[in-house]
């Protein structure tokens, strides 16, 4: 590829191909992407000894911070990408966690072959009015609510992986648990109920 410019990316500092990168040269952002793939790759594959997960995760990294490259605040490179790569390995193998868990409860349910009980019907009805509470809510109000109470994740964990502040986070998950009382309030007492067995 043509290089008007006449740098010799492969020779600049991290330092240097970071801000050249702020600035939108996409020369500085492939000599980034070079550097240091088949590290982040290396690492996600020897985690999920998935090629298609590992190659995904470092995919989405890289486009993440192509995207996100005026805002950013990146200290020191390699210790963010890497960062970034164990971050990722950590939420999918959280989600396929839950993605296996979900399978397991949908299979018992529909293996069923007693009428269920009076809980498991509460719970079908709860989590039916769950899903339709969070539909109301905003695209992102829903998504950070289901990383802290579906997927466990902390309001730290949030902000780093959204690159928000910890306390828009924090007003999110308030607003979301407002909004789903004041649509769960008819089944309050039915949660007490299946609590209580």
């Amino acid at each position: 590829m043509d290089n008007p410019s006449g740098i010799e990316y492969a020779l600049l500092s991290d330092v240097l191909l970071y801000r050249l990168l702020q600035t939108g040269d996409e020369a500085a952002f492939r000599e980034i992407y070079r550097k240091y793939w088949q590290l982040l790759f290396g690492i996600a594959y020897r985690k999920l000894q998935s090629q298609e997960n590992a190659e995904e995760i470092v995919q989405d990294i890289f486009v993440d911070i192509w995207e996100r490259r005026a805002g950013l605040q990146i200290d020191d490179l390699k210790k963010y990408l890497i960062g970034a790569v164990k971050y990722r390995i950590l939420n999918t193998i959280k989600a396929k966690l839950i993605r296996e868990r979900y399978k397991t409860f949908s299979q018992t349910l529909t293996t069923h072959t007693e009428p269920l009980t009076e809980s498991e019907l509460a719970f079908q009805d709860l989590s039916r009015a769950i899903e339709q509470a969070l539909a109301g809510l905003p695209q992102k109000t829903q998504e950070i609510f289901r990383l802290n109470r579906l997927e466990n994740q902390s309001v730290r964990e949030i902000a780093l992986l959204l690159s928000i502040p910890e306390r828009t986070v924090e007003y999110h998950i308030t607003q979301s648990l407002r909004i789903l009382r004041i649509h769960l309030k008819d089944f309050i007492l039915l949660l007490v109920m299946f609590a209580g067995e």
